[in-house]
């Protein structure tokens, strides 16, 4: 989908939304009630960033049709049981026509289950390590409009997570990757400027207390 100039577009309801949430039924529904809202669960957090690399090469909207059954399958993203999945897990997975059937991904995921309760373990949840790369609001623009997103791929912070996370051995985290994790979860509020969304996303955002 081709994007308006100003980012927005008007749905059948009436409202603005940002361009990429109004191509389907699911899209709207992520965009309106999930993406951007600050999120402080570390399943929740552990699903994203795993999903995201899932989602490498692939349209999310792909990966939102398959989410229920990732959850089936990763026993809701719960890392403590995902860490000890066995080989034979990963050769049933592989079949599994219900997620995406990529070997490397699925090892990946598992992989980075061990390294997130060793975080969770160090920091006493993963919510608590994440939102210390929480970009100070000298990093951010003073206004978000599509011109200023279509530069941000990646950011300082999300450089500084992503290089972090390497070095404690997880995988398929590379800082564009890191940066789609960082808006999805509400890190930072990507919602375009006239996007029905966005101000109660920064209104959930100044009320949520920081895990510490």
């Amino acid at each position: 989908m081709d994007a308006p100039a100003s980012g927005l577009v008007m749905g059948a309801d009436r409202r603005r939304r940002c361009f990429w949430g109004n191509g389907s039924d699911e899209y709207r529904a992520y965009h309106d009630r999930e993406w951007g809202r600050p999120v402080t669960d570390d399943h929740r957090l552990f699903e994203k960033i795993c999903l995201e690399g899932f989602q490498s090469g692939l349209s999310w909207l792909t990966i939102l049709r398959k989410r229920d059954r990732f959850r089936e399958v990763f026993a809701g993203f719960d890392f403590d049981r995902v860490a000890r999945f066995a080989p034979a897990r990963v050769e049933r997975l592989v079949t599994d026509p219900g997620i995406v059937r990529h070997r490397g991904k699925i090892e990946s995921t598992i992989n980075n289950a061990k390294r997130a309760r060793a975080l969770a373990g160090e920091h006493g949840s993963l919510a608590a390590y994440f939102w210390r790369f929480e970009p100070p609001p000298s990093e951010r623009p003073a206004r978000v409009t599509w011109d200023v997103l279509k530069t941000m791929s990646v950011t300082p912070a999300s450089i500084a997570l992503s290089k972090d996370l390497k070095r404690r051995g997880w995988t398929f985290v590379g800082p564009t990757t890191v940066y789609a994790f960082m808006q999805a979860m509400g890190l930072v509020n990507d919602h375009v400027e006239g996007c029905h969304v966005r101000a109660a996303a920064e209104r959930a955002r100044a009320q949520l207390r920081r895990p510490r």
